[in-house]
């Protein structure tokens, strides 16, 4: 029997017993970066695993079933909405420690969305959208987080569908802007760097900001495409200063995951440096303590040739992770971009 043939079943019963059904619906959020670093075969096994951890904070009457790539679908009968909480926070939980196949410790971050029969649809078709629309929710949130549906999550998924269309226009339309921020020296005030910071210029919705667009360019892919265009135009932009007679200021760009585990993003930045004469020291790279969960001894070998290369490497919002001090001595850091939340006070 079909998962959907399974909830159809179910709704039915729930609706002539007059009892609550729970419906939840789960991604991986991470689990394609593994299929694409270490193999299918290699992800096969993680997914065995996934499964045995999510069953075993089951109970022995709730019903799962895997329906794509890396998204499960939980069904929980005679079950309310402050139950389907506790499940799910109990499913986050168990998804906080690594995995372990051979030699690799890998971590896979997850995400929820609940639909609660008769209050969220009353048929399996209604429940499932807002369960999917719960989950989308849940993604824009944050790894590690379930959501609730409520009938206010239509029209943010409806923005959030709006936006992936016009994201994948945005680079051929020229919509997109990078702005300098500079970097003041405290000693003698002079400006030493400076970081380049994204817009989306739509020209219905105005300017939009890189947290709003860009998990959605990571999650379709076309975090690539737009990755590449912000170092060529950062680049353009420093050998303008310099043709300008401007002394040499090196700028900061921020590279996402998704971008370090391109096989070509190395060759990518290398190619664009020569390509606009940017010297030694003239491009940083910021990446976030996310990036290194999961893919350390990838990303460092990476970070180390492009260093050697002679890039300069900050790492940004230092202590909102997991603010391992491994991390300052296993990467070429040049740079330590504390988060706000330790000096604000």
């Amino acid at each position: 029997i079909s998962f959907n043939e399974r909830l159809a079943a179910a709704v039915d019963g729930a609706r002539r017993s007059g009892r609550p059904l729970a419906l939840m619906f789960l991604d991986m959020d991470r689990f394609k970066y593994v299929n694409d670093s270490l193999g299918h075969a290699f992800g096969d096994r993680m997914l065995k695993q996934i499964a045995e951890r999510l069953t075993s904070r089951l109970r022995e009457h709730d019903f799962a079933a895997r329906i794509g790539g890396d998204e499960f679908n939980i069904l929980m009968e005679n079950t309310n909405r402050e139950e389907a909480v506790e499940i799910a926070a109990n499913i986050v939980d168990a998804f906080r420690a690594p995995f372990s196949i051979d030699q690799y410790e890998l971590y896979i971050t997850i995400s929820i969305g609940i639909g609660v029969f008769p209050y969220d649809g009353e048929d399996a078709q209604t429940l499932s959208k807002n369960a999917d629309a719960a989950l989308y929710r849940a993604k824009e949130q944050g790894k590690n987080r379930y959501h609730v549906f409520h009938s206010g999550l239509h029209l943010g998924s409806y923005r959030t569908f709006m936006l992936e269309n016009e994201l994948r226009k945005a680079v051929a339309r020229d919509e997109l802007r990078l702005v300098y921020q500079p970097r003041i020296d405290a000693a003698d005030g002079r400006i030493d760097s400076a970081e380049a910071l994204l817009r989306w210029e739509h020209p219905e919705w105005g300017v939009i900001y890189p947290g709003e667009f860009i998990p959605i360019a990571e999650e379709t892919g076309l975090i690539g495409e737009i990755g590449e265009w912000v170092l060529r135009r950062a680049c353009a932009q420093s050998r303008a200063w310099r043709d300008a007679g401007r002394p040499p200021l090196r700028i900061a760009v921020n590279v996402s995951m998704r971008q370090f585990l391109r096989k070509e993003f190395e060759a990518s930045v290398l190619r664009i440096m020569a390509e606009y004469g940017i010297a030694e020291g003239g491009l940083e790279l910021e990446v976030t303590e996310s990036v290194f969960m999961g893919y350390e001894d990838t990303i460092a070998r990476t970070l180390r040739r492009l260093h050697r290369a002679g890039l300069h490497i900050s790492i940004d919002d230092f202590g909102s992770g997991y603010s391992s001090l491994n991390y300052l001595r296993r990467f070429p850091m040049n740079t330590i971009k504390i988060d706000k939340s330790f000096v604000q006070d």
